[in-house]
């Protein structure tokens, strides 16, 4: 077996043991084979340790420990700062965050998982078992895409109503959750604006009570794709919320106005009152007069003051965010037939905030009763 190399102490020792023979007479030579190394090996070590005592050499040891232990914490100081930059920027709050960035982290700097785990403060447990999730937890999210690609404009709470009609047994924080978790975005929430109302056709003043109360009644402008405009008239019921009916046209004036509330009249009943901004063909006096003379009345909006029509300016803006902004409609036979589907989208499968998540007008199925022939 080969010799162990010797430890410093006992360098010095056999330096000062040639130093004490030769001292008695004898030959450098001689010397140094009597402590059994060739000479080589001692002009090395007495290079290194020469005029060194033990007490010197412990403390060289001691000082030498120290710098390499100062070495070492200026290195790792220096990897943490390197780590904590190469990890993403702000708060890392929640344990998939931080399992993301160390996985990074350990990419760029080809640093160790216990590292990386001591200095951004995660559980090394945590790291490796990251959560499997519920065993119906992929399609749930399947589904949940396809309603926010389907319905692009709505929320997940919307979302999570529509999930639990076609039959999931979900809550809206599970619905937050993996919405926040697949970076689907909740549209933003228009701040609310104090008004001061004065008009007795405001929908402060007059409030809806019950169905065929109050109908509210406005136009909205679009465009075909050859640039060609096209106008909508927008009726409904305030207090259900449902859309009545939408009449594409053109040109709409106050007769097209007059032949689609008939249109109503006939199916539904006159209202109590039907509320309109002060537009040319809802003031034009055969419209006053024809709505005077069926048993209703007429409830007007102060002059540019559009929120006192807030029920029919809520549908519009829902009408343009969810269809018009995002439909190309190349004729106005396409327009027709595809904004009446959205009107009985809106009506019947919508759900809509104010009601509950419910919507407008529900579809529902009648059974026949079938009864035993008694012949």
């Amino acid at each position: 077996m080969a010799n162990k190399r010797p430890k410093p102490e006992e360098i010095v020792t056999k330096l000062r043991q040639v130093e004490v023979l030769m001292g008695q007479g004898l030959s450098r030579l001689d010397a140094i084979r009597q402590i059994g190394v060739v000479e080589q090996t001692y002009y090395r070590w007495r290079r290194q340790y020469g005029g060194m005592g033990v007490d010197q050499l412990k403390e060289l040891k001691r000082l030498q420990k120290e710098n390499e232990q100062l070495r070492r914490a200026v290195s790792d100081l220096t990897l943490d700062k390197l780590i904590l930059r190469e990890a993403a920027p702000g708060k890392l709050l929640s344990p998939a965050r931080r399992r993301a960035c160390i996985d990074h982290v350990r990419t760029q700097l080809d640093v160790s998982e216990r590292r990386a785990c001591r200095v951004l403060e995660q559980h090394r447990s945590t790291q490796r078992n990251p959560p499997k999730g519920r065993a119906d937890e992929e399609r749930l999210v399947a589904d949940m895409i396809e309603f926010a690609r389907q319905y692009g404009r709505y929320g997940y709470r919307r979302v999570a109503y529509l999930l639990r009609e076609v039959g999931w047994s979900v809550s809206d924080g599970r619905i937050e959750r993996l919405w926040r978790r697949e970076g689907l975005k909740v549209p933003p929430k228009q701040p609310k604006k104090g008004r001061l109302w004065l008009n007795d056709g405001s929908c402060v003043r007059l409030r809806p009570q019950y169905r065929n109360h109050v109908w509210s009644y406005d136009f909205v402008h679009c465009r075909t794709d050859d640039g060609r405009p096209f106008r909508t008239l927008n009726i409904i019921d305030e207090y259900s919320r449902e859309c009545l009916t939408i009449k594409v046209e053109r040109k709409l004036n106050s007769t097209n106005v007059i032949d689609a509330l008939t249109d109503l009249f006939i199916l539904r009943g006159p209202p109590a009152y039907i509320r309109s901004d002060n537009g040319p063909e809802f003031v034009a006096l055969a419209v006053r007069d024809w709505i005077t003379a069926v048993g209703a009345k007429t409830a007007y909006i102060e002059p540019g003051s559009p929120w006192e029509n807030g029920y029919c300016e809520s549908f519009n803006g829902r009408f343009r965010d969810e269809l018009l902004n995002g439909e190309v409609f190349y004729t106005l036979r396409e327009a027709q037939i595809i904004i009446e589907k959205w009107r009985q989208h809106y009506n019947t499968k919508r759900p809509h905030s104010a009601l509950g998540y419910r919507p407008p007008a529900p579809e529902t199925i009648i059974q026949m009763d079938q009864r035993p022939n008694m012949h």
